[in-house]
């Protein structure tokens, strides 16, 4: 189906020059063979695009920051500063790579002071982050996407998380700071997940979950606060029996 469907899919909006008149590019950026720029968009010093790149109108893409080969970031995207982003990854509309992590301390004069987000993000080939995401950098070192993991519209990925190869994210869902997905994990709507907590290898985290322990490889969790799927269902039945024995 997926075959058919490319052969009726519409052509994407076509550029008339390589590089619009209007976008602003830094002079210290190096721009690939075949990389299209948009009206409107910015590109910073000591940029990087590869080859093919297909950058929309009103995307930015902050200093010293990489982009792969192949790669599409499309309208009102914003990459911060130097982020690094691989091969054939698509960025979708309004979604933000790099924002400062989540991070402050008491302070007695502020109540609450800042503190300084100095890491990264990384993301691999292959990966596509739907609209309105966000991606935070790492405090000290990186906020990592494997390579092939699918993230959907509105998801929140904290600030240090690592996701493995081939993750599933779907809408509305989020990692707190810190977490860690094995390869192949699979994230339900809305679904979310404390900080500090690694889901193993093939674990799938049902719609609506809230995980605040680890999560062995392989497993299903569900419910709130999420357990093993068969006690979660148990739970459930239980729940609802004892409801209409009530009455």
């Amino acid at each position: 189906m997926s075959q058919i469907l490319e052969l009726f899919a519409p052509l994407h909006p076509q550029f008339e020059t390589d590089i619009h008149p209007s976008a602003s590019v830094h002079p210290s950026a190096i721009v690939g063979a075949g990389t299209r720029i948009g009206a409107g968009a910015y590109i910073g010093a000591n940029v990087e695009l590869g080859e093919d790149v297909t950058i929309y109108p009103n995307v930015t893409i902050l200093d010293s920051s990489t982009l792969g080969k192949s790669s599409t970031i499309w309208s009102g995207a914003v990459i911060r500063e130097n982020c690094h982003i691989g091969k054939n990854t698509i960025i979708h509309p309004n979604a933000t790579i790099g924002a400062d992590g989540f991070g402050f301390r008491p302070c007695p004069e502020r109540g609450l002071a800042k503190i300084p987000q100095i890491g990264n993000v990384i993301i691999g080939d292959w990966v596509e982050i739907g609209a309105g995401s966000c991606v935070d950098r790492g405090k000290f070192s990186s906020t990592i996407i494997g390579d092939g993991c699918k993230i959907d519209n509105l998801v929140q990925i904290g600030h240090n998380s690592v996701l493995g190869k081939f993750c599933i994210m779907a809408g509305n869902s989020g990692l707190a700071g810190s977490v860690t997905l094995g390869n192949g994990v699979i994230i339900g709507g809305s679904a979310s997940i404390k900080d500090h907590t690694t889901i193993g290898d093939g674990a799938i985290i049902g719609a609506g979950s809230g995980v605040v322990c680890d999560v062995p490889a392989g497993k299903t969790y569900l419910g709130y606060p999420a357990a093993e799927a068969r006690t979660t269902l148990k739970q459930w039945i239980t729940l609802k029996k004892l409801a209409s024995s009530s009455y």
